[in-house]
């Protein structure tokens, strides 16, 4: 068994999918949201979606990173993952502007105080003034602040998003055929609107990523940041502190700061080229949880995935292999691995998308190929090793 699974997580998220197998899958089953008819206008020509997602347990590594340095504007990044992970999803099916949002808040009043929560909604809001500079409009509708310590150890932040969109501008990887490519962004490096270099880990397998890096300090000295009946064989088994710090491209960067860094929205770029051609994509995909092996759930068909020009491995990425000894396996199917979004197209307008991706400093390459099979499957090639799911 995985270490992923004896903290008891899943990757995979099996007998979530187990439990929502019989539910409408809406009228797009391949698109990366679900998507339902105009309930709320009842107009054929448009459709509703509504998703839900939040920060996860990154909002642990958060409260560690506080409680140790004092540094509160920590948890601005978590509004952030909150927000991104609901948003990129939206992305994925062709939705970038006008969306509402309402955000949810369950903390542990006597470890989170107001002035965290305050961080948190503030946080929420300047990222929606900053990406409304780029042409995406998300209306921040309030929510619901909770005080529920006998539920929650610390605080999870979560989000949903809800829009009403044109049906004809939905991306629903129907059209994804054999002998299309597969465009990867970078989820690393610092885009135009970020203001610091980004790790990009994402907010996905934070569970590993926390007890496989940091140290047994964690473990007698922040007993509320973890499940205590876990074995103590697969709690904070790493060698690092939070405020340890590597060299990446010559700058010191804490490893706090690597693990907390917020998660990259391609709000601006997906913008730009859903506007301008959405004709020419075929089918994107959000490299979260599942990590690369995501894709897998959303082709419309029998395809074999080939990913044999990822990008180079992110320096955090190899940390937390260093320390937790995971296979590579597992690594690609936890993590992102340094690229977070996919987009199907022809070959032909593979570089339309690299264009506009490096237009906001952000890494692009055809990271792989389409290929027709007699069953769904996955092939990384990496330099160490051949995996297939």
């Amino acid at each position: 068994m995985s270490l992923y699974n004896k903290r008891g997580v899943s990757a995979q998220k099996e007998e979530v999918h187990a439990a929502v197998k019989n539910l409408d899958q809406g009228i797009f089953p391949n698109a990366f949201c679900k998507v339902y008819p105009d309930y709320l206008g009842n107009d054929p020509e448009f459709v509703n979606v509504m998703h839900a997602d939040g920060a996860g347990t990154k909002s642990i590594l958060a409260y560690l990173y506080w409680k140790e340095t004092g540094d509160i504007s920590i948890w601005k990044g978590i509004a952030q993952d909150a927000v991104v992970m609901n948003l990129d999803d939206l992305l994925c099916i062709g939705v970038y502007d006008n969306i509402v949002f309402n955000s949810t808040i369950d903390r542990n009043k006597h470890l989170i105080t107001g002035e965290v929560l305050e961080q948190i909604i503030s946080g929420t809001q300047s990222l929606f003034d900053t990406l409304k500079t780029a042409g995406v409009t998300i209306h921040y509708l309030g929510g619901e602040t909770a005080d529920v310590g006998d539920v929650v150890r610390t605080v999870a932040v979560n989000g949903t998003m809800t829009a009403r969109w044109p049906k004809k501008e939905i991306i629903s990887n129907d059209k994804i055929v054999a002998g299309d490519v597969i465009v990867g962004f970078a989820s690393y490096g610092q885009a135009s609107y970020e203001a610091e270099y980004n790790s990009g880990l994402g907010s996905n397998g934070l569970t590993s990523a926390r007890h496989d890096v940091l140290s047994k300090f964690y473990a007698e000295n922040f007993k509320e940041s973890f499940d205590n009946n876990l074995p103590e064989e697969v709690v904070y088994i790493g060698k690092n502190r939070l405020t340890d710090e590597v060299n990446i491209d010559g700058t010191d960067i804490s490893i706090g700061k690597l693990i907390l860094s917020p998660t990259r929205t391609y709000a601006p770029v997906l913008k730009d080229l859903l506007s301008k051609h959405f004709d020419k994509i075929h089918g994107l995909i959000h490299c979260s949880g599942g990590g690369q092996t995501k894709c897998m759930k959303y082709l419309p068909g029998n395809f074999r995935v080939i990913k044999d020009n990822l990008f180079a491995v992110p320096p955090i990425f190899d940390l937390i292999r260093q320390n937790s000894g995971s296979s590579l396996r597992e690594m690609y199917e936890v993590f992102n691995m340094g690229c977070r979004m996919e987009i199907y197209c022809s070959p032909d307008h593979a570089s339309i998308m690299i264009d506009a991706a490096e237009g906001f400093n952000i890494d692009a390459q055809v990271i792989g190929r389409v290929e027709a099979s007699d069953k769904k499957q996955l092939i990384i090639i990496t330099a160490e090793e051949k995996i297939i799911y």
